[in-house]
């Protein structure tokens, strides 16, 4: 998504000639390409899928919407699969609406991941809760600290359940890295991204995250907290920014590899 103005073929060109090994896909790019098509070009290019966004949105409180949800995620799950990442994001779902529950929303999350951890588990594949800033939580994700994340997560099997690690969304809370050290002493953290925190922040607030480096965010301090826990994965970049989409693409890329280098270990 850092790049989404690239086809997939671009993306693979461009990660190859920037010696990047691993690239992190999102299910509609995916979906337009050809799933198959996908994996082949992945396997191709000798590149690694680090995880698949996004599952989730588990919140619903209709049959038939939670029914549909439970079914693209198992559709999510058998694309991971296919694609050879172990890991789907999991974006949880804001309050139905004129829902003002979120305990309620919470443990819908928690009776979806009881259904979907033991397919995903079949299938080689686990499930990373993240959790979303508080400002996304009516509309987007219930889910707002690690500390909920993991309260959800420690239900079931690490194999089956753990949590993405964003420093976009978690570098306001003080509690946070003793929650990555939770995390990573049930061995839950399955992911761990960044992106950066500028203001001030975009109308409607999805598109703004910063480009690393050009916030306030210390990216080798969260880099140092999850080495900590443990964490030996690859770490990925995530970019919702309408700048940088305006851009050439294969220049963000090579930025952002830049930049990854330059604020990281």
């Amino acid at each position: 998504m850092t790049v989404k103005q690239l086809s997939l073929p671009e993306l693979a060109d461009g990660c190859a000639r920037l010696g990047i090994g691993n690239m992190g896909l999102w299910r509609e790019p995916v979906q337009a390409f050809g799933l198959e098509a996908t994996a082949k070009l992945v396997r191709d290019a000798g590149l690694t899928v680090t995880t698949l966004c996004r599952g989730g949105f588990f919140t619903a409180i209709d049959p038939q919407e939670r029914a549909e949800a439970l079914a693209d995620n198992r559709r999510a799950i058998d694309e991971a699969a296919t694609l050879g990442t172990d890991t789907l994001v999991l974006v949880s779902g804001g309050l139905p609406a004129g829902s003002k529950d979120l305990h309620g929303a919470r443990e819908r999350i928690a009776d979806a991941l009881a259904e979907l951890g033991p397919y995903a588990e079949r299938h080689g594949v686990r499930l990373a809760i993240e959790p979303l800033h508080p400002m996304y939580a009516s509309d987007r994700c219930v889910v707002s600290t690690l500390a909920q994340a993991l309260d959800l997560a420690e239900r079931f099997p690490a194999r089956q359940v753990g949590v993405t690690v964003d420093t976009y969304h978690i570098w306001w809370d003080d509690t946070a890295p003793a929650q990555i050290a939770r995390a990573g002493a049930g061995g839950r953290i399955h992911t761990f991204q960044l992106a950066d925190w500028t203001t001030p922040l975009p109308e409607g607030v999805l598109t703004g995250r910063g480009q690393i480096g050009d916030g306030a965010i210390d990216m080798r301090e969260w880099q140092g907290y999850v080495e900590a826990a443990g964490y030996t994965g690859a770490i990925e970049v995530e970019l919702f920014n309408d700048g940088l989409w305006a851009r050439d693409g294969q220049e963000v890329l090579a930025e952002t590899a830049a930049r990854f280098t330059e604020h990281t270990r």
